[in-house]
């Protein structure tokens, strides 16, 4: 059995590869929500990250406030971002507001980054 960079190759034929979270954590990490520098996941909006066997992912995301004047296009950037990963077939991105978003949910780097600490 070889790998190759689409998937694995078989006798029944070539498997897609299964997407991982590092691959749709670093995916994530290249949205930005627009008036902040820092990408969305160390920014903690990233609340959770579901991997079907079948290659669906569920993102479940927040933003810093409801009345974000990004919270139309961040859902769709994350959609996109995340379709981007091999082995991804599908996903659905839910915004959720419970819990609230608060600063304290930053990663250490983004509170470096916005002078935050």
């Amino acid at each position: 059995m070889s790998e190759s960079p689409a998937g694995v190759w078989r006798p029944e034929g070539e498997v897609p590869p299964r997407p991982t979270e590092d691959a749709l954590i670093a995916a994530l990490s290249t949205v930005y929500d627009p008036e902040i520098p820092v990408n969305i996941y160390e920014l903690g909006l990233i609340y959770a990250i579901d991997i079907e066997d079948d290659g669906r992912v569920k993102v479940e995301m927040t933003l810093t406030a409801p009345a974000c004047p990004a919270a139309q296009e961040l859902p769709d950037e994350v959609r996109e971002a995340v379709l981007a990963v091999p082995g991804v077939k599908d996903c659905d991105v839910e915004t959720v507001w419970d819990p609230p978003w608060d600063p304290s949910r930053m990663s250490e780097e983004a509170r470096l980054q916005l002078n935050m600490f």
